[in-house]
């Protein structure tokens, strides 16, 4: 009989938020997996817990998701935490589920603080509906495809990002949804915990005068609604051509506001040729 892969959420800064249930899950595991054994590894001491530790991150995962599954086969119990928070949410974790899920080994999620959640409750911002986007990624295309794709996103947008390349981020937020207002938390559960909120404008002037420190969960507000798409083949060009000036591909602009106007894609591509004749 196969054994069971638990789902372990771990504090996101304060280990006094370490929930009971967790504490007697890692202690009545086989072995755990963990991002960082060296991260775990002090958990672990501080709860006196004495269990065999796996690595288990992206650099690794294919070959170590096997040896973790065949174990878990044999009737093994595993535990995956991350270094902070909950496992499977912009983590490795994620494949480690999906492979128990095909190979049909039961999982079981033992729940706490998701960082992404906890900025969002303290915002300020509408918290009805949301959008989680994760980390931008570091090539400058991808980027910028995935900054266009939310031009139009109405819900508020969650974002992590590290402190070296957080006044990069802010200003192509900036450029892509213009003036919005964001709430960047810092250090949430820690000692040197803080929450801004403020607009991108005002957060690119302190992190241009403040080297930004700790790891920020970004929280921007969608797109107004009172804004309306653009009345004519003209309004829609413009814009086609503000988000092409912002490097993003013809084609792919023609796309995105295809999306939001009465106008097809290869209308607007066409208008956009025959401009440049």
């Amino acid at each position: 009989m196969s054994g069971t892969l638990y789902v372990v959420g771990t504090p996101i800064g304060n280990l006094s938020d370490m929930s009971m249930r967790a504490v007697e899950t890692l202690k009545a595991v086989d072995f755990i997996c963990a991002e960082d054994t060296r991260v775990t590894a002090k958990l672990l001491n501080h709860f006196e817990i004495k269990k065999p530790l796996i690595s288990y991150h992206e650099h690794n995962a294919v070959q170590s998701g096997k040896s973790i599954v065949e174990r878990l086969k044999s009737g093994e119990s595993c535990a995956v935490v991350t270094d902070a928070g909950m496992p499977c949410i912009s983590d490795p974790g994620e494949d480690l589920v999906k492979l128990c899920a095909e190979n049909g080994i039961e999982t079981v999620v033992v729940p706490l603080a998701s960082a992404a959640v906890s900025a969002l409750a303290i915002s300020g911002l509408s918290t009805s509906r949301f959008t989680f986007e994760g980390f931008l990624s570091t090539t400058k295309k991808q980027r910028l495809e995935h900054l266009s794709s939310l031009v139009n996103e109405t819900r508020t947008m969650i974002f992590y990002e590290a402190p070296h390349k957080l006044i990069y981020t802010l200003r192509d937020m900036l450029e892509f949804f213009g003036n919005r207002k964001i709430s960047l938390c810092r250090e949430l559960t820690k000692i040197h915990e803080e929450v801004i909120r403020t607009t991108l404008t005002g957060a690119i002037e302190k992190y241009e005068a403040v080297s930004p420190k700790g790891e920020f969960v970004l929280v921007i507000e969608g797109k107004p609604k009172e804004d309306e798409s653009p009345d004519t083949i003209q309004d829609a060009v413009a814009q086609v051509n503000e988000l092409i000036s912002k490097g993003i591909r013809a084609a792919e602009a023609c796309k995105q506001i295809a999306k939001i106007t009465s106008f097809s894609k290869s209308e607007l591509y066409s208008k956009i040729l025959n401009e440049k004749l």
